[in-house]
């Protein structure tokens, strides 16, 4: 049996995912219908399905019932699924936000926590994980920044907790690649932009954060909106792209979109100027602003 989300920093999102797979994987190999799970632990072939995919909690009695259909008899392999069960069913850190977080954001901020690789496009603003306080603050509350109360604030900290994982002992590879004209998109003012600029001045100097300058003179034809990558260690997670609008968010992980947007990554990194050419602009930028 393999155990890889229950590795050091992988959270329950992550965890709930890998077990799901391996529970698909020991049903189809057992030639055991979706339905017929369902059946055996009071439920339905929905259910299965949302279980293995990770979508939903999983309950002990469940899984006991399932690796009992299944054929797994080996005290040692039942105890490992349990003790995946009990990690995925653990509150993430971010688990006293949920109640500002809308329902389709709580996978992605686990996810996020969990990805050894992390590639985002941004058109319009700086990407979350590398705003400073200030600036996410203005964004947080609409442009009102001098607004101060509580749920601004919390909003504000939830961003900034979620930075942690990029300081952390196992943070993930991030590459960024922003349109040219975020660097002048006074968010929060000029005096704000300046102080952001300087931000990704200094955590650009880190060998595992990259940012990559998308300038005017490009088509900028490879993307026509933002969106995020997350790659995985673990070998049952597929690579998953997350693309955000207005009403929700959608989560592709299947091959041909993997690929569609794995050719924009390749293309946009190929149109934006090269990492160190972008710390150039950033620097000339301070220097203006």
């Amino acid at each position: 049996m393999t155990t890889g989300g229950a590795e050091h920093g992988s959270g329950p999102t992550a965890r709930r995912m890998v077990l799901g797979s391996q529970l698909r994987r020991l049903r189809e190999a057992a030639g055991i219908s979706r339905s017929a799970a369902g059946y055996s632990i009071r439920s339905s072939e929905s259910k299965i399905s949302r279980l293995e995919l990770g979508r939903v909690g999983f309950k002990e009695r469940d899984v006991n019932d399932l690796l009992t259909m299944y054929g797994i008899e080996d005290g040692v392999d039942r105890a490992q699924f349990m003790e995946l069960v009990s990690q995925s069913n653990q509150p993430g850190w971010w688990h006293r936000y949920t109640d500002l977080m809308p329902n389709w954001f709580h996978d992605y901020v686990g996810l996020e926590e969990a990805a050894g690789r992390i590639q985002t496009f941004e058109l319009q603003v700086v990407p979350g994980l590398l705003q400073i306080e200030e600036y996410a603050r203005a964004i947080v509350s609409h442009g009102n920044s001098r607004v101060f109360d509580e749920e601004v604030d919390r909003r504000v900290s939830l961003r900034m907790r979620r930075q942690k994982l990029l300081s952390g002992p196992d943070a993930p590879r991030f590459w960024a690649v922003v349109d040219q004209s975020v660097l002048h998109r006074e968010v929060g003012g000029p005096a704000v932009l300046k102080k952001q600029i300087a931000h990704l001045l200094e955590v650009t100097a880190s060998p595992h954060i990259t940012l990559q300058v998308l300038p005017y003179t490009s088509s900028g034809c490879a993307a026509e909106s933002p969106f995020t990558m997350l790659r995985f260690a673990e070998t049952e997670l597929p690579d998953i792209v997350y693309v955000e609008h207005l009403g929700g968010a959608l989560y592709l992980d299947n091959k041909k979109d993997q690929e569609l947007y794995g050719r924009a990554l390749d293309r946009l990194a190929v149109d934006a100027e090269t990492p160190d050419r972008s710390r150039q602009l950033l620097s000339k930028l301070y220097n203006e602003v």
